[in-house]
């Protein structure tokens, strides 16, 4: 065996440092974090803190979730803010009490008819969003960014921009616990820490398990494709902005909750941050590519950064820089990882130019080369 054959495999089985920081980078940037601010503040390291941060990790979490399953089809959602805020206010209207003119009567649903009616509003919503998408070929930024200023127009109209407050509930009209999803812990993790992993998980299942996953990622790998293949696209498609909008009603409760209150502003800006996790979290944002792993770790290095800059008393003008400086890295380590992986992808498929284009053989391989770029272009290939 020449020396020039030999090369390529040990570089294909050795260790390569660079490509596992890259692939990595949300696990060791997270573990980076933790590092440097409990040098920096003494309380940073303690389980306590800890535990802390991780229900306001909660929400964020939730969010990238719902992200993840858009960005995965190519889509983008940047409606998730608002539907958590409107979320919250109808929670909070209904915990208020709904008052029935016409019959003179004020009723207060239990908790549970209040978080059923809230996920279906943010279903609601998310339906909206993908029928738009797939149906009317509305592109998603527009879309949702039209829904973005609906919801948030309605969340202000129900109020008149003021805020539920007290939203503990009455035991004498039998609607509390209500907080409980805020302020309760369960063998002493926090209940909405307890509510993003079995959202986690349930999604990893999903998309691992399912043939439901495979469509998923199928259809943002190559939507044209995966359509002619016979993958329900345009379901598919109305069915991730569907488990968005529910993955941001279940944020807005596990929000309101925490802070037993519910006002129409609450979540601005709530989108971007949920779009950061996924990216940190390695996805990518033309789709096809991302995990509920690596979005969950994106989401941590979010959470995490934010409240360890308020720890140490960072102003709030330089944490939005600092935000937006990581967000700016893991678009830049994405397009580094993507495009290198396409080039290693793309270089054995160039066909090599034959040393005499008349010859039987070079014919041959001409047929071959044209048979295949048939069928990678969804055309049937001819049979010999």
């Amino acid at each position: 065996m020449s020396k020039h054959s030999q090369a390529p495999a040990r570089q294909g089985g050795g260790f390569d440092l660079g490509r596992m920081l890259l692939e990595g980078r949300a696990f060791f940037a997270l573990i980076a974090i933790i590092i440097i601010f409990s040098a920096l503040s003494p309380v940073y390291f303690s389980t306590n803190n800890f535990l802390t941060m991780s229900s306001h990790v909660a929400i964020f979490g939730l969010l990238s979730i719902g992200m993840l399953l858009v960005i995965l089809t190519g889509g983008i959602d940047l409606s998730v803010g608002s539907t958590l805020g409107l979320c919250g206010v109808v929670a909070g209207f209904l915990m208020q009490g709904v008052t029935l003119d016409a019959f003179g009567v004020t009723l207060y649903p239990p908790v549970w008819v209040v978080v059923l009616l809230t996920c279906g509003v943010g279903a609601f919503i998310g339906a909206i969003n993908g029928v738009l998408i797939a149906y009317f070929k509305v592109p998603a930024f527009v879309a949702t960014l039209g829904l973005l200023y609906v919801a948030r127009g309605v969340a202000l109209l129900m109020t008149d921009g003021l805020t539920y407050n007290n939203l503990g509930g009455d035991p004498a009209l039998g609607n509390t616990g209500f907080d409980w999803l805020g302020f309760n812990r369960l063998f002493g993790v926090p209940v909405g820490v307890w509510v993003l992993a079995i959202v986690a998980v349930v999604t990893l299942l999903a998309l691992a398990r399912t043939p439901f996953g495979r469509w998923v990622y199928s259809t943002g790998g190559n939507a044209r494709a995966a359509e002619l293949s016979g993958v329900p696209v345009k379901r598919v498609q109305v069915s991730v902005y569907v488990l968005s909008g529910i993955c941001a009603a279940i944020a807005g409760l596990v929000l309101s909750s925490q802070l037993t209150s519910a006002g129409p502003t609450a979540g601005t800006t709530y989108e971007l941050t949920a779009i950061a996790g996924v990216v940190i979290g390695g996805a990518a944002l033309t789709g096809g590519r991302g995990t509920v792993r690596g979005t969950l770790l994106g989401a941590f290095v979010i959470g995490f950064l934010s409240d360890g800059l308020v720890i140490i008393g960072v102003s709030s003008y330089w944490q939005t820089v600092f935000t937006g400086a990581v967000i700016v890295l893991a678009v830049l380590l994405n397009s580094i990882q993507y495009g290198g992986r396409r080039k290693r992808v793309a270089t054995p498929a160039e066909p090599k130019a034959p040393d005499n284009p008349s010859s039987p053989a070079s014919s041959g391989n001409a047929a071959r080369v044209t048979s295949e770029a048939e069928s990678t272009a969804g055309k049937p290939a001819t049979q010999h």
